[in-house]
């Protein structure tokens, strides 16, 4: 089987990457969907200009100088704005939040005014606006407030409900179906007899598709049988991608591949020269609806799967890539083999806000613990050089 490098497989990727459309969800579903356009705001933030204190809307030029007094002719409060126009000499009483009347260009609060006998009166002299939230001061209508491609969170629904959206254009979710393949395999729970394993990678990578807000069905586990593992695929029809897990490296017991075939397998990649992650392949099948599924194979080991399905999946899925910074290591880092690694590591920022970065002591592919503090991954060339303490490298931030 061919092997390639990262490269070449994110190119083959980014030339097949999912497009599962879009559809239109209230505001109150969009949490955790995926922006299909950008979010243009229908009104500007706020609406109009508002009092940013409890006092007095007035002119600006009727207090330039000291002792100013203004007849009080209304109210404007917020949700019941004053109508009308001030005029030379006048005020309006006003509150937090309320629009400012035609006219007034300044707030005096309360507590620097005497009002008696309809009237308020102002010791002070003001030479420029004060307290006054402009309108369109956040943002004016038409302006661009997210891209597409934006997960959306408590913050974007804030601002989209703001801009007067009470609908959301989001993709439609990926349909992801996990296979695990091996007969050592057993649910997280399960007693184990000799030679068994927990069968980790599933669920956990489950909650990460979930969290790219993909709709994920577990396929379950299959045994080391061609008709098993077939079967499982046959009944995932609906699925976007199906993402095996294990099964396809080159032992007598690994049957993936020779199960695939059944499916009219074209394959695109089979290999790809990363540690961890060299079984990684990549291609398409025909579903019992005649419908092309991607199916992108993941290997086993936790390490490996992880690292991948950051590295391959999320381009695949069109999302966009992990965010890549640069940072000052502070444990010097040996030379590389012939494989381009992807190292598990912490990053964090220095007491000058700048990011510093440590690979993780333990790489084996294998280990699981090493995630629970790894918040980035330092990718490193085939055979690049060793990197002393202090010089920058780049990360890829998880």
């Amino acid at each position: 089987m061919t092997l390639i490098g990262v490269e070449e497989a994110l190119a083959l990727i980014a030339r097949h990457a999912i497009d599962t459309g879009h559809e239109t969800v209230t505001i109150g579903q969009a949490a955790g969907r995926i922006a299909a356009v950008p979010l243009i705001a229908a009104i500007a933030q706020p609406a109009s200009a508002l009092s940013a204190m409890d006092g007095y809307a007035v002119r600006l030029q009727d207090v330039a100088r000291p002792g100013a007094i203004l007849r009080v002719i209304g109210e404007s409060a917020a949700g019941n704005p004053f109508v009308g126009r001030l005029a030379a000499g006048e005020a309006v009483r006003i509150f937090t939040g309320a629009v400012l009347p035609a006219s007034a260009d300044h707030i005096l609060i309360q507590e620097d005014v005497i009002r008696a006998d309809g009237n308020v009166t102002y010791d002070g002299s003001d030479s420029a606006p004060r307290l006054v939230r402009p309108a369109g001061g956040d943002f004016a209508k038409g302006d661009t407030l997210f891209n597409a491609g934006q997960r959306i969170g408590p913050a974007q629904i804030l601002v989209a409900a703001a801009a007067g959206h009470g609908h959301l254009v989001v993709r439609r979710r990926p349909g992801i179906a996990l296979l695990a393949n091996g007969n050592e395999l057993k649910h997280p729970g399960a007693p184990l007899a000799a030679g068994e394993t927990v069968n980790s990678c599933a669920p956990a990578l489950a909650a990460l598709f979930e969290s790219w807000g993909c709709d994920v069905t577990d396929l379950g586990i299959a045994a080391d049988d061609i008709a098993d593992i077939s079967g499982r695929i046959a009944g995932s029809a609906d699925a976007d991608l199906i993402v095996p897990i294990g099964g396809a490296s080159v032992g007598d017991h690994d049957h993936m591949h020779a199960a695939v075939r059944g499916h009219d397998f074209e394959s695109i990649f089979a290999r790809v020269n990363v540690r961890p992650g060299k079984p990684t392949w990549f291609g398409r099948i025909a579903s019992h609806s005649g419908r092309r599924q991607y199916i992108l194979g993941l290997p086993g080991n936790p390490a490996s799967a992880f690292v991948c399905a950051h590295l391959f999946a999320r381009p695949l899925l069109a999302m966009p890539p992990l965010p890549a910074v640069t940072a000052r290591l502070t444990v010097a880092l040996p030379q590389n083999g012939p494989r381009e690694t992807y190292l598990r590591a912490i990053h964090r920022a220095d007491s000058d806000g700048q990011f510093e970065t440590r690979a993780h002591d333990r790489q084996d592919s294998g280990l699981v613990t090493p995630f629970l503090s790894a918040t980035c991954l330092i990718p490193r060339a085939a055979n690049a050089p060793a990197i002393a303490v202090g010089e920058r490298v780049e990360i890829r931030v998880i």
